[in-house]
């Protein structure tokens, strides 16, 4: 079985939070944010994301070592 790719989890997992983010900020019902607030909110998601997806990537990859107890190839 192959590693997974924890640099790709991370950029994937950035841009699900960037996009997470931009619909909740700019969804109709949400309320009107300063240009400064939506920066921050979207820079929050993102990096939550990323840092979530990346873990997991990485976490998966050390179970699976520990399994079969070689290193993938």
């Amino acid at each position: 079985m192959r590693e997974w790719n924890t640099l790709r989890a991370t950029v994937y997992g950035g841009a699900i939070g960037l996009a997470a983010a931009a619909i909740k900020s700019f969804a109709p019902w949400s309320d009107v944010q300063s240009g400064l607030g939506v920066a921050r909110e979207l820079l929050g998601a993102m990096l939550a994301f990323a840092l979530l997806c990346g873990l997991a990537a990485a976490l998966r990859n050390f179970i699976q070592r520990r399994i079969t107890g070689s290193e993938l190839q």
